[in-house]
């Protein structure tokens, strides 16, 4: 439709037949033809046409990431040399998406610099199309499609000149996203990963494949979904899954540190430069969760398959059987299936973003017939490694299944605090009666579990290993 007017087999005979496929668009010419004489034969040549290209393609350098200092230049092998171009390293294509100032964020050198903090020896591309990315918003969303199908040119350039697409990887933001899924729709032959870091939602949220990221469009299609609060059609980031592996960290709607309260404590103490926190603070978050991917490798945060975000908030889902876990970012295992899978994680509000992830089964039951009211209460655990004080949860009546996470990892559990915030009748309640807990740590899965006698010193019970759990 707005992006493929037609497909077309162009089949072209020299003494064997090749087949050709092209793809031609709107004000977008993908070949040039000319006629010349093989033998008395004439024969049709088709070439590329790189005239049209608006996009730039500014390789840069480990020591100045945030300075434009080559551009390469499809159609022109000069370019390759002089911008010193490393045929047998990894490239990485970083897009970024709508621009209001016309000018690229100070994330993109970021992520420049964390790409090659992890992959030193790398081709770092950053793509610059700002002039059509700083219109009104409808109008930026249409130009996707204008730049993708430059991305896809400059790939299949990188191709011809014998350059690996396995050895490719696209990295696309918000409307870089869909640019990025146009591009590995439109190449010869497959890039080997894109990564769609919260692609932008108004204008695709009910888009067809060929206008925005898809499963299709690489080997592999990983995404980040951090900003998609509202209604689908208003929400700033893409509700529905796009890639292989969708993964929503903290439900995928909003993020911790990005309240207007926190927003308001950064613009007091670094400027009002900061104001667009209030907007792009979760949107954002998707980029700096892929940074933290690449530069603390020892706090690897682990997502996790799930049905929805809210089975996961009852510690549901701390699975990793049968690639039911994976890795966030960077090192994420490459599992393809048939239907996109959807995992979850929470995180913290600041690199390194990693918490772990722990499921408390409360079981609470009386020889009475009673009603137990929802009770706030405050969890400590203590482990062989670590302790972690004071976590507040909420007891719903019966039984409850919650999640509980923190930035400590606590090794094998040794004791529980349970304190109850307010008196109730909870407390003669326990006096005489039992207490069932079910413990499942993430990632290492050990259960322990006991039913007991609760140990009543006031409003606070403790259960230690040594006598609950056998």
């Amino acid at each position: 439709h707005f992006y493929m007017s037609r497909l077309i087999a162009y089949t072209l005979i020299l003494n064997q037949r090749v087949q050709i496929s092209f793809i031609s668009f709107p004000q977008y010419t993908v070949f040039q033809s000319s006629f010349t004489e093989n033998n008395g034969l004439q024969v049709k040549v088709l070439t590329v046409d790189y005239s049209d290209i608006e996009s730039k393609f500014s390789i840069r350098n480990p020591e100045f990431p945030d300075e434009d200092l080559c551009y390469l230049v499809p159609g022109q092998r000069d370019s390759i040399l002089e911008c010193n171009f490393k045929n047998d390293s990894q490239t990485f294509l970083i897009i970024h998406g709508w621009s209001v100032a016309g000018l690229l964020e100070s994330w993109v050198y970021k992520l420049v610099s964390a790409l090659f903090e992890r992959e030193p020896s790398a081709n770092v591309i950053v793509v610059d199309w700002l002039d059509r990315a700083s219109k009104h918003y409808p109008t930026s969303a249409e130009n996707t499609g204008l730049v993708g199908a430059d991305v896809a040119k400059f790939v299949n350039w990188l191709e011809e000149l014998d350059y690996p697409l396995e050895k490719v990887h696209l990295l696309g933001y918000s409307l870089g996203a869909h640019v990025a899924g146009v591009a590995g729709n439109l190449t010869n032959n497959k890039v080997n990963r894109i990564t769609g870091l919260d692609p932008a939602g108004p204008s695709f949220e009910n888009a067809d494949n060929l206008r925005r990221l898809s499963p299709d469009d690489a080997t592999f299609v990983d995404v980040l979904h951090t900003n998609t609060r509202g209604s689908p059609d208003l929400s700033i980031g893409i509700q529905r899954p796009v890639g292989h592996v969708d993964i929503y960290p903290n439900g995928g709607t909003f993020q911790p540190g990005c309240s207007i309260q926190h927003t308001m404590k950064l613009i007091a103490t670094n400027g009002i430069y900061n104001m667009d926190q209030i907007i792009k603070c979760s949107h954002e978050r998707s980029i700096h969760l892929f940074i933290d991917s690449l530069v603390n490798r020892a706090y690897q945060s682990w997502a996790y398959r799930c049905s929805s975000k809210d089975a996961f908030n009852k510690g549901l889902c701390l699975s990793c059987r049968k690639n039911r876990c994976n890795k966030l970012g960077y090192s994420i295992n490459k599992i393809r299936s048939t239907r996109s899978t959807k995992m979850y994680l929470k995180t913290r509000e600041m690199m390194p973003f990693k918490v772990f992830h722990y499921q408390i089964k409360v079981h609470l039951f009386s020889d009475k017939n009673m009603t137990l009211l929802e009770q706030p209460m405050k969890v400590s655990l203590f482990g062989t490694t670590d302790e972690r004080d004071d976590i507040s949860v909420t007891v719903t009546n019966s039984t409850v299944s919650f999640l509980l996470t923190s930035d400590k990892d606590i090794g094998e559990l040794l004791m529980l605090n349970l304190h109850w915030e307010k008196d109730s009748y909870l407390y003669g309640f326990f006096s005489t009666n039992q207490f069932m807990i079910h413990i499942f740590k993430e990632m290492n899965t050990f259960i322990q579990q006991g039913c007991i006698k609760m140990i009543k010193s006031k409003d606070i019970y403790n259960v230690t290993k040594d006598f609950c759990f056998k």
